[in-house]
């Protein structure tokens, strides 16, 4: 009707896991974690909590350690994918510090026990804290060695009924090669999870791909350091790119 104002949209999930990588918190430092970047990450997350979203997520170690990588150094790679866990959980409590500033209750819940630093990973209870409208951040991957955290966000995200699994990245999407090196790289907006098996497309580990198939979750690989884009992806708007 004419002067009536439309009503608000309204999200298109309810509950997202989103994965968070290492290399993402560092901006562009060269390691570690960039306040900046993580206060500003923060703040997206809480504005999804403010419109009854419930987010949990899994971080990655990247900017600290990686497991695979110290491996190929010399370091037995169960005690470097352990060093690569305990990355996360660093990362973790960086998390849960920047969302509690800014007014929300976060937890870290790891897959490994550090009763003294944080909860152990209790899948119904991580349900509940999300239905409690808790940010729940998940660390220390699957808490097995040779398993990467993109296989933990595909894990988390299957185990706690999520809508979808969110990959964060510092790229627009899912490409045929590396844009930064190929400028001829294609881009794709929407793929099956057999053609990014087939096609070896670096969306995630085969593992993570192949739980998400199975079990029918949606991935949505996107560029995080696009302001906004997180809020963008949730009232569904098409960023990125989707994997289903």
């Amino acid at each position: 009707m004419p002067g009536v104002a439309a009503p608000p949209a309204r999200p298109v999930y309810r509950r997202i896991l989103l994965k968070l990588s290492g290399e993402a918190l560092m901006g562009d430092d060269e390691s570690g974690v960039n306040p900046a970047v993580i206060e500003r990450i923060a703040g997206e997350i809480g504005e999804l909590n403010k419109i009854g979203v419930q987010v949990a997520l899994v971080v990655g170690g990247g900017n600290i350690f990686r497991g695979a990588q110290l491996a190929e150094a010399g370091v037995e790679r169960v005690t470097a994918d352990h060093m690569g866990m305990l990355a996360t959980i660093i990362n973790a409590l960086a998390m849960q510090d920047a969302l509690e500033k800014l007014g929300m209750h976060a937890r870290v819940m790891s897959a490994v026990k550090v009763n003294q630093i944080c909860e152990d990973y209790i899948r119904r209870r991580a349900i509940r804290h999300l239905e409690k409208g808790r940010v729940v951040v998940f660390a220390a991957g699957t808490g097995n060695p040779f398993f990467t955290t993109d296989s933990a966000a595909s894990l988390r995200g299957i185990e706690i009924s999520a809508d979808a699994v969110f990959k964060a990245t510092k790229v627009d999407g899912v490409y045929s090669s590396d844009p930064n090196r190929d400028p001829q790289a294609r881009f794709y907006r929407k793929l099956s999870y057999d053609r990014v098996l087939a096609e070896k497309l670096n969306v995630m580990d085969a593992t993570a791909i192949v739980l998400c198939r199975d079990n029918n979750m949606p991935l949505r690989v996107f560029n995080i350091t696009c302001p906004g884009v997180l809020k963008q992806v949730v009232m569904g708007e098409d960023v990125g790119t989707l994997v289903e």
